[in-house]
């Protein structure tokens, strides 16, 4: 079973989930798409927590959409589109526990393998050569895409902020895929979903994290990315 991206007529249509949607990352996400009324359900180790996230977003300034809270496989099979942005660290094992409730799904990995050390951030070798390749090879029912790798969970979560000012570089193979990933980017004012390769070249992108948050440290900044040209 794979990705029909025929059964999808608007993109503000779909239900999103956010796995590992308590943490920065996941709640920042969360609290973007639910401002412009897209459906979301938080997903969590834990119901309770997952729940609760979800009612703490609800209560933030400018949010217009549906947001629930559930535990991880839970919010995986509640939604048409799933966000992978657990710690690394239990990355593989979170994955592969929700092979079953993912199959024919579209996922979308933002997860950065990355270590730090008095020397500051630095990428981590995957033996798979990214996270997002290591879905792929976890999850070979479902369709994966690589995105949301560069933008800063400060301004997600910052209600001051109205646009989130940067471009999403979005990898994989399925062409409709990528597509749908893009539309879902631009949700969000300010951003902008910029086809960036295959997803056997998300190692680099993953990677490109580590310097942006040296920049990041160095100039006291929530720097992103612009693609020019384009």
């Amino acid at each position: 079973m794979t990705f029909d991206s025929t059964s999808v007529t608007d993109v503000a249509n779909l239900t999103v989930a956010i796995l590992g949607g308590t943490g920065d990352q996941g709640r920042g996400l969360a609290y973007r798409f639910a401002r412009v009324g897209q459906r979301v359900v938080i997903g969590s180790r834990s119901t309770e927590r997952g729940v609760a996230a979800a009612e703490a977003i609800t209560a933030m300034p400018g949010v217009t959409g549906q947001v629930a809270g559930a535990d991880n496989a839970g919010a995986a099979a509640a939604a048409d589109v799933v966000i992978v942005a657990v710690p690394w660290e239990g990355h593989a094992e979170t994955v592969a526990s929700l092979r079953a409730a993912l199959v024919g799904k579209l996922v979308i990995d933002c997860v950065n393998p990355l270590g730090f050390d008095a020397k500051g951030p630095y990428a981590l070798r995957v033996p798979e050569g990214s996270a997002a390749e290591q879905t792929e090879s976890l999850l070979p029912e479902s369709t994966v895409c690589a995105a949301f790798h560069h933008v800063s969970s400060v301004l997600l979560a910052d209600p001051a902020v109205d646009e989130v000012d940067l471009d999403v570089m979005v990898l994989g193979d399925d062409r409709d895929a990528v597509g749908l990933v893009i539309d879902l980017v631009g949700r969000v004012p300010g951003m902008r979903g910029v086809y960036a390769g295959r997803l056997r070249n998300a190692g680099q992108v993953e990677a490109l994290t580590a310097n942006i948050i040296a920049i990041n440290r160095r100039y006291k900044a929530h720097a992103g990315v612009r693609v020019t040209g384009v």
